[in-house]
């Protein structure tokens, strides 16, 4: 059975700085109709920042929606047509200060797929040299220091609960932890 849904209709319903919404009309695999309401994001990128001796770097800042601080990787929002490497890089500069001798690719993240398109890439940096941080007008955050193996620890927990940041950190660990 193909389970394909198919757009008969589109509607934008609300644009904004960061999100598009849009109200779909598509047809389902045996012929009815439904609705389907769709989040647009441009998407963004996530940093690991692993030093040689076991930590990783993390952000904490306050995030309105969950009326909470959270403890995430340095991350940001991709600009229209950015590699993720790029913006990658810049978010790990401006958040932390630092650069990277190595960035690798850890993978991609679809972190709500029922209702938005946002896709989220994870890297790992390595060979971290210090610099200074350059936050955004109205960015604020805290840097915090983390080994590993604790941020690991702390995901199993459900203390960490960001879905780039607990993939990231997974993926990380078993890299580690396996030798790869």
């Amino acid at each position: 059975m193909d389970l394909t849904e198919k757009q008969l209709e589109s509607e934008e319903i609300y644009r904004g700085k960061i999100i598009t919404v849009y109200r779909d009309t598509v047809s389902l695999p045996e012929g009815r109709t439904s609705k389907r309401e769709v989040v647009e994001h441009a998407g963004g990128a996530g940093v690991v920042a692993l030093d040689e001796d076991g930590y990783i770097y993390l952000v904490r800042q306050y995030r309105y929606a969950f009326g909470c601080e959270l403890l995430e990787i340095p991350a940001g929002k991709l600009e229209r047509g950015e590699d993720p490497l790029k913006c990658a890089v810049r978010e790990l500069s401006e958040e932390t200060g630092f650069t990277a001798d190595k960035m690798e690719f850890l993978g991609e993240i679809q972190p709500s797929p029922g209702y938005c398109r946002e896709v989220l890439y994870d890297y790992l940096a390595t060979g971290l040299k210090c610099g200074d941080m350059h936050l955004d007008p109205g960015e604020y955050l805290k840097v915090e220091r983390l080994r590993l193996e604790d941020a690991y620890r702390a995901v199993m927990r459900g203390e960490l609960a960001d879905a780039k940041t607990v993939i990231g950190i997974l993926k990380t660990w078993e890299r580690f932890r396996s030798g790869t």
